[in-house]
């Protein structure tokens, strides 16, 4: 089985930033809480506030004490015009002066008269009786009811939202999208005409089921897209229910699982209930991977939930009607964690992949994102697509807008190729900051770097041709030598592989030549150098000491990029882990060797190369064959060695150095 591969367009002094994070599906909307329940719990809390704390607020102010002493001097001295007495023996009375004031009888000294001296000074006295017990205490116990009952009513509706009633806690969180909304079509999607085939068959099944059925065909009950991230599996979809023209449920498999348990089982049977009344229709579920991995391991808490969902999403599948018009779409980036039940025929039919676009197609995403913006003649998508291998349709959108971004800034609305070009720096090194400079030694250093792998990007034969070298710092990277492919590749030769290691290592060679000495400059070629020839030794077989054995990665990814994490378990054993250090450690020194060798037989090429870019800062390709072509090598005319210069014994593996 051949494996495809991509190569990365450009060396980098320093590690590349990655991509632009991909982009997330939106939330599902909930429904909206009524005013009247928003508002209720605040108007709660003042009422109660009131009733607490308002009474001792707007209540009289507090009037005179005066004590039993006092009070009976003040009636012997005449200075007292009424008195009110209850049974307790509270008074509460005026003074002549007009002012109030408040005092106790002593029960304790019996007859003490009192009487008798207000009579003789002439004292209005009136007597009362003290409220009764039942308005204390309903003046003391209504708030501490109010309170209950607001906590009553709190439980209450809890309860309901934990069991699906009237809160529709266990209801579907799917956004119904009806037949006349959905606008986007297959025109709207640009490239993966493949792809497009595929999922118009389930487009002509919603349309005309009969026709199907008079052939006797049973169409397809569900479509589950695979692809890295950002290859627009969600925008197919889209096209998918703009094209049937019936309802679209879209939901995310994040939507389903919750906290209690039951409530994911429960969504998914709301879920089919919806597309049973609006069949025909199509359920589309996003990010399927979140419930729908392998099952099995301890079933504890979030994990027994997410199999309960699966559970009943496996059983509704199977259990709802061929004829009702429903159909299942799916899209994860994750096929290799999903479960075996989910993907057997009945359920999932047919898996169909949506890949990285390659070069035409990259051009003709390219071409969509830019309509409704002014692009300058100047500008080529094609060649653009040359420059972005391995790019998604998310990553050019990105692209594009950076570049109408760049347009803005300058103050035009025309984008022309300029910016077309810093966006795609932007987007694979990062913002090219004009404060960080270098010291003249550094720029000295770098140029002589990005020479190196220019010069042998030129030399070597199976190279692919270089399109810019510039010595701007961008991001974490100090320089860059960037090459464009001729064509897409999808199979890659060992002299082409050898080719690459040797221009990988063409910033290093140049720095021993020139320096005599290796810098910190070129850590990111060698570590992207050793990947690149332990993939060659353990999974392409290009090894003469291990033989035509692959030992091939658990996690799918392509050459040129960054080391995966090493398992825990290694397929081999550690004798056959030193033939492969042995024989990656050969591959590097080989490439290592033969970049040297060819640098050292154009320093004069080298040295000029350098000084224009120490001069200019950035030039294209075609200045590097200018400088090759006018500084031929020292001893006669150049040589470009062939991979296999160096006997084949070289890889064999021996004892020591086997470059």
């Amino acid at each position: 089985m051949i494996s495809r591969v991509r190569l990365p367009p450009r060396h980098a002094m320093g590690p590349t930033r990655p991509g632009p994070p991909q982009e997330q599906p939106p939330p599902s909307p909930e429904r909206p809480t009524p005013p009247w329940q928003r508002w209720l719990l605040p108007m709660a809390l003042v009422t109660t506030f009131f009733l607490l704390i308002g009474p001792a607020l707007f209540s009289a102010p507090a009037q005179q004490r005066s004590t039993y002493s006092d009070l009976v001097a003040k009636v012997n001295a005449g200075q007292v015009r009424s008195v009110t007495i209850d049974e307790k023996g509270s008074v509460r009375g005026t003074l002549t002066d007009g002012r109030r004031f408040t005092s106790q009888i002593p029960t304790a000294l019996g007859n003490t008269q009192l009487a008798q001296r207000l009579e003789a000074r002439h004292v209005q006295v009136a007597a009362t009786q003290s409220a009764g017990s039942w308005t204390t205490v309903l003046a003391t116990l209504l708030p501490l009811i109010f309170i209950f009952g607001l906590f009553m009513w709190a439980g209450r509706h809890a309860q309901q939202s934990l069991a699906g009633g009237i809160g529709g806690f266990g209801r579907s969180k799917a956004k119904i999208i009806e037949a006349e909304r959905p606008t986007t079509r297959f025109t709207d999607v640009a490239g993966y005409d493949g792809v497009k085939q595929e999922v118009t068959e389930m487009v002509d099944f919603l349309r005309d089921p009969e026709r199907y059925a008079a052939a006797g065909a049973k169409p397809p009950r569900g479509v589950i897209m695979v692809g890295p991230p950002g290859t627009g599996k969600t925008l197919m979809a889209r096209a998918v229910a703009g094209e049937a023209e019936v309802a679209f449920l879209s939901v995310t498999g994040s939507a389903f699982v919750e906290m209690f348990v039951g409530v994911g089982a429960s969504r998914v049977r709301d879920m089919f209930d919806d597309a049973r009344k609006r069949a025909p229709s199509i359920i589309f579920i996003d990010e399927i991977d979140a419930i729908g991995g392998k099952r099995g391991g301890v079933g504890l808490g979030g994990h027994e939930e997410r199999e309960q969902t699966l559970n009943q999403l496996l059983a509704e599948m199977d259990g709802f009607d061929q004829g009702s018009g429903i159909v299942i779409l799916a899209a994860t980036n994750r096929p290799e964690s999903l479960d075996a039940a989910l993907l057997r025929p009945g359920r999932f039919d047919r898996q169909v992949t949506v890949p990285l676009p390659n070069q035409a197609e990259r051009a003709a995403i390219m071409a969509a994102h830019a309509k409704g913006k002014h692009v300058a003649r100047d500008v080529d998508l094609d060649v653009l697509a040359r420059g972005t291998p391995g790019f998604s349709g998310a990553d050019l959108a990105n692209l594009v807008n950076e570049a109408a971004i760049n347009a803005v800034r300058a103050d035009r609305i025309v984008i022309n190729a300029r910016d077309l070009d810093q966006a795609r720096d932007r987007v694979l090194l990062g913002r090219r900051e004009a404060s960080n400079a270098l010291l003249p030694d550094e720029r000295n250093a770098v140029a002589v770097h990005e020479s190196g792998h220019a010069l042998l990007a030129a030399l070597c034969e199976h190279a692919d041709p270089v399109a810019k070298v510039t010595i701007l710092p961008a991001g974490v990277a100090l320089g860059v030598t960037e090459q464009l492919p001729e064509a897409e590749r999808h199979l890659y030769s060992e002299a082409y592989l050898l080719d690459l290691l040797t221009v990988r290592l063409g910033g290093r060679a140049a720095e021993l030549v020139v320096f005599g000495q290796g810098s910190t400059g070129a850590a990111n070629d060698l570590a992207g150098a050793t990947h690149i020839a332990g993939r060659m030794v353990r999974e392409f077989g290009l090894s003469t000491a291990l033989g035509p054995v692959g030992y091939g990665s658990t996690t799918p990814h392509d050459l040129g990029e960054a080391p995966q994490d090493t398992p825990l378990r290694l397929p081999y054993s550690e004798h056959t882990q030193e033939l492969i250090d042995a024989e990656v450690a050969g591959l590097l020194r080989l490439a290592e060797h033969r970049a040297t060798g060819l640098l050292d037989a154009h320093r004069n090429a080298l040295d000029r190369l350098a000084a224009t870019l120490l001069e200019e800062e950035t030039v294209d390709g075609d200045v590097v064959v200018k400088v090759l072509r006018s500084h031929p090598p020292g001893d006669g005319p150049a040589r470009r060695p062939s991979p296999r210069a160096v006997p084949a014994r070289h890889l064999s593996g021996r004892r020591g150095s086997p470059g």
